[in-house]
């Protein structure tokens, strides 16, 4: 995966899927509920290094990613979150620039502890050919569930804040930018070959605003991590950001960008393939319909793809649903390819 990162074309596109170790497998519900809460999942080390390493015993795929979730950097920040079962998370919302005294960095890095100490232990648990992913949610997702207080259909708050203050909106970003590329550094000095950033919410946002919001955030933290540790490859994830992918790639500064499942692997080979590396972006409700179906839409990403520096991997996270010899199937194929068989 990190000659793929670098720019090769390998024979065989390395791949791994984002939501890899998850609800679909049974080890893990085993596992989740021994833990507790999903919190108690993510901080505890034990825990969380068995998490991720679950799908690399089933299907070896060419990458682990830190088993964690975005919203601890909130948590960590004194926000109080709880995942509230068949609701989602759910935080106390900041809705101005006088609920930014709620939040501290005093013990952000005493709260990521236990994650520094999973991605140590990922170091050396994985095996010497698979790479380690670290992860963190981009500036723009996270205020939307810091000011939201949850997901969303509208962003009305979020959005009214940003584009009714934007001084005051850009007080947040500023300390979300910060506080993050902090996290991704000591990801970094922990063991993570590779960082992503996911930026779950980008396509909500219009034009200007997604320049202001989402590309200009993403550069400053690349910038920033990249001062530190300027070997390690940096992914970027705006999922929907449809045409503006092509400005997403020329001014964030990512080294690769994460495609979600709506674009064409044709344009994206022919406008963004011949900038940087790609990674996607298989529908993950193909993964879960499974037969011919999933072949098909498999083999058509890899025709229009592989051809240039390529991860595979879906287009956005495997969903509960999706059957585990679903991901077998899947893994076969990409195995075997070039092979049509």
């Amino acid at each position: 995966m990190l000659a793929a990162l670098a720019g090769e074309v390998r024979p065989r596109p390395p791949f791994w899927l984002m939501r890899q170790a998850g609800r679909y497998l049974p080890e893990y519900r085993e596992l989740r509920a021994k833990a507790g809460s999903f919190l108690d999942l993510c901080y505890n080390p034990d825990f969380a290094v068995e998490v991720t390493l679950q799908p690399l015993r089933r299907y070896d795929m060419d990458a682990a990613i830190l088993f964690s979730d975005i919203l601890v950097v909130p948590h960590a920040l004194g926000q109080p979150l709880a995942y509230l079962e068949g609701e989602g998370p759910k935080l106390d919302p900041i809705r101005g620039v006088e609920d930014l005294k709620r939040l501290s960095r005093d013990r952000f890095h005493e709260t990521l502890a236990p994650v520094y100490e999973t991605v140590r232990r990922l170091s050396t648990a994985i095996p010497a050919q698979t790479t380690l992913i670290g992860f963190a949610g981009a500036p723009w997702t996270i205020a939307c569930y810091m000011v939201e207080g949850a997901g969303s259909k509208e962003y009305a708050h979020v959005k009214r804040w940003a584009y009714g203050d934007p001084a005051g909106f850009g007080r947040l970003i500023d300390l979300i930018v910060e506080v993050t590329a902090d996290y991704l550094c000591r990801q970094i000095e922990a063991g993570a070959e590779t960082v992503q950033l996911f930026d779950s919410w980008a396509g909500v946002l219009p034009v200007g605003e997604f320049r202001r919001w989402v590309i200009e955030p993403t550069r400053r933290i690349v910038a920033l991590v990249k001062a530190n540790h300027p070997d390690t490859p940096i992914i970027g994830f705006p999922r929907g950001a449809g045409h503006a992918y092509e400005d997403y790639v020329a001014d964030s500064g990512v080294d690769a960008v994460g495609l979600d499942t709506t674009v064409s692997p044709v344009w994206a080979a022919r406008n963004l393939q011949t900038r940087l590396p790609v990674q996607g972006n298989l529908d993950p409700i193909m993964l879960a319909t499974g037969g011919k179906a999933l072949a098909t839409a498999t083999r058509d990403i890899l025709e229009a793809l592989a051809g240039r520096p390529f991860v595979f991997n879906l287009g956005h996270g495997v969903i509960q649903s999706t059957p585990p010899e679903h991901v077998a199937e899947l893994t076969r194929i990409l195995r075997e390819w070039p092979n049509r068989g």
